[in-house]
């Protein structure tokens, strides 16, 4: 089947972004000119504008100076688009979080001798933030500063590409099967692991900080495993 000509006009559109043809802060054509030159109505170029939209790929302004315009990259909406996709998957038969480790375990052990070398001041505080205590915070305060802990790890590495791409691995959601099966002691494992990850970058020695991460990963593997 055909797909509608809205989703066309997008597609169309979208490549032309993408492919930098249309750079971001640049204005696409007029509704008119587009209506002409794809031989569609005003109605399907604003359907097509309002799909481009919803995928954080241009901005539409009102007024004299107004129009539509290709959006400057934004790491924090690529990445919740990246999170849809990843959860989906590994909610379904084809990824478990088998795959998700071994994807983490490429991204992160790197990403942290990176972030030893390149990481500042501001963003030693901003790791530090994300520490969590064990014995007091429950289960939700926890997971999320676990998420916020390595998303500035990445952060740390000074390359947007580690921030974007590892971003989403933390959002995703645990099943209650995994929750349920973890094994006494795992949080405080985690919060050991943290402190000395931060350490390391403290100190900016990149090797110990790759063996931590590596290390990390390889408890995640071990009680993913029972």
């Amino acid at each position: 089947m055909r797909p509608p000509a809205y989703q066309l006009l997008a597609d169309e559109l979208r490549a032309d972004i993408t492919s930098g043809r249309l750079r971001p802060g640049e204005r696409l054509p007029p509704e008119p000119e587009l209506c002409v030159r794809s031989g569609v109505s005003r109605s399907t170029v604003r359907e097509a504008l309002r799909l481009l939209s919803s995928q954080h790929l241009i901005v539409t302004t009102r007024g004299v100076t107004g129009g539509s315009f290709v959006a400057h990259p934004n790491a924090g909406q690529l990445s919740d688009a990246l999170s849809t996709g990843l959860t989906l998957l590994t909610n379904s038969p084809a990824v478990g979080l088998t795959d998700l480790l071994e994807l983490r375990r490429a991204l992160e052990v790197p990403a942290a001798g990176l972030a030893a070398i390149r990481r500042t001041d501001a963003h030693l505080a901003e790791i530090r933030s994300a520490l969590f205590n064990p014995e007091i915070d429950d289960f939700d305060v926890m997971l999320h500063a676990h998420s916020i802990f390595h998303s500035a790890v990445a952060k740390a590495t000074e390359n947007p590409l580690f921030e974007l791409v590892t971003r989403p691995l933390y959002q995703v959601t645990l099943g209650e099967e995994v929750v349920d099966s973890l094994p006494d002691g795992y949080w405080a494992q985690i919060d050991a692991d943290h402190r000395a990850l931060l350490k390391h970058l403290t100190d900016r020695n990149a090797e110990e900080a790759v063996v931590t991460a590596r290390r990390h990963l390889d408890y995640l593997s071990e009680v993913n495993q029972r």
